[in-house]
């Protein structure tokens, strides 16, 4: 059991963004060294992400507003899709192969573990198109906060 902490205070950070994104906007609400983090995504209608996994980072999401389309491996090495509306929870554990398109303008709140930098883009081995965005990264690239 966790022993009370006199004088401990909570935090109130301020939310950065974490660079330009061409789907729409990713903020850091805040970091809890070690443990997790949250963020916000903003992503414009008809935008999507790339499909990617993560070696480490574990994810999840609730979908504040709009509607999205999920795509993921079916188990048998191809993809399947699932359209998620407003106030749906979402998880990608290391290694699940996902891929985020809004249908409509979404608002997405993140939780993961503190992994910068963890991806792996597939979009080759599912005999799909390259899209722009961030490319993969090699597993000394990653970073923990």
């Amino acid at each position: 059991m966790t022993e009370l902490k006199k004088g401990a205070q909570p935090r109130f950070p301020k939310k950065e963004s974490v660079g330009p994104r061409p789907w729409g906007e990713e903020e850091l609400l805040f970091v809890s060294e070690g443990k997790f983090m949250m963020k916000k995504l903003t992503v414009k209608a008809g935008s999507k992400g790339g499909l990617q996994f993560h070696r480490l980072k574990d994810e999840g999401g609730y979908l504040v507003s709009g509607e999205m389309i999920i795509r993921f491996d079916d188990g048998a090495g191809g993809l399947t899709e699932k359209v998620i509306r407003s106030g749906a929870c979402f998880h990608f554990p290391p290694g699940v192969v996902h891929q985020e398109e809004a249908i409509t303008d979404c608002i997405i709140i993140e939780g993961s573990t503190p992994h910068f930098n963890d991806r792996v883009r597939c979009e080759k081995e599912y005999g799909l198109a390259d899209i722009s965005g961030l490319p993969s990264t090699s597993i000394k690239e990653i970073e923990e906060r």
